[in-house]
């Protein structure tokens, strides 16, 4: 691993630390996030001139890591770039996708994406921040490709003694986190810039 993954990774830990000590100060509750029932899932869908040529596709995540306190309306939230996956079946249908790219495309979209697009060796941990609001929503500090933006998310919260759980939908720009959308052939066969985003984050509560 390089060193800034090393140091990405020592952030989460620093940040997720705090958290939990804030939780414990104030009596709240900490909830461990499930990697085996969360998810982040990115619609990429194709663009330029020779878009019939190409293939939208969804990246996802079901590497997610970190901590949720609801009593103090804060969460600290992390995955791996680099382990994303690309083009499961079962997320192309859910995200309205009827063609399935052989496993040489996908191997080609994953290199592509997770290379020169995304750069996940030099970046290989996205984190999120975030806290919630009066109007439900969540103020989320995202941290993509070395760069940070707040963003306002839809969010369905629940929250019971067991777990909690929040999802919703988003869509962001790769620009606004200084990434530059996949063109070939002169921006012949491209991607659009925005990504539209699933996520279901679920979190059980620490004994």
């Amino acid at each position: 691993m390089e060193e800034c993954s090393h140091e990405a990774l020592t952030s989460i830990a620093v940040v997720s630390g705090r958290l939990r000590t804030a939780a414990g100060a104030a009596g709240a509750a900490v909830y461990a996030v499930d990697p085996g029932a969360s998810l982040v899932a990115v619609t990429v869908r194709r663009a330029g001139l020779m878009a019939r040529l190409g293939h939208d596709h969804v990246v996802a995540s079901r590497t997610l890591a970190g901590y949720v306190a609801p009593g103090l309306g804060r969460a600290d939230v992390s995955f791996r770039a680099d382990q994303m996956t690309v083009d499961e079946p079962q997320l192309l249908r859910d995200a309205g996708i009827d063609t399935q790219p052989s496993p040489q495309a996908v191997e080609g979209t994953r290199k592509n994406m997770l290379g020169p697009v995304l750069e996940a060796q030099r970046f290989s941990v996205v984190t999120l921040h975030a806290e919630q609001l009066a109007d439900a929503r969540l103020r989320v500090a995202v941290t993509l490709h070395g760069a940070t933006r707040w963003l306002a998310l839809p969010a369905a919260i629940q929250v019971d003694p067991a777990q909690v759980s929040a999802s919703g939908r988003a869509r962001l720009k790769q620009t606004d986190f200084g990434i530059a959308p996949f063109s070939a052939g002169g921006g012949l066969l491209s991607v659009q810039d925005e990504l539209e985003v699933r996520y279901r984050v679920v979190a059980r509560r620490r004994p």
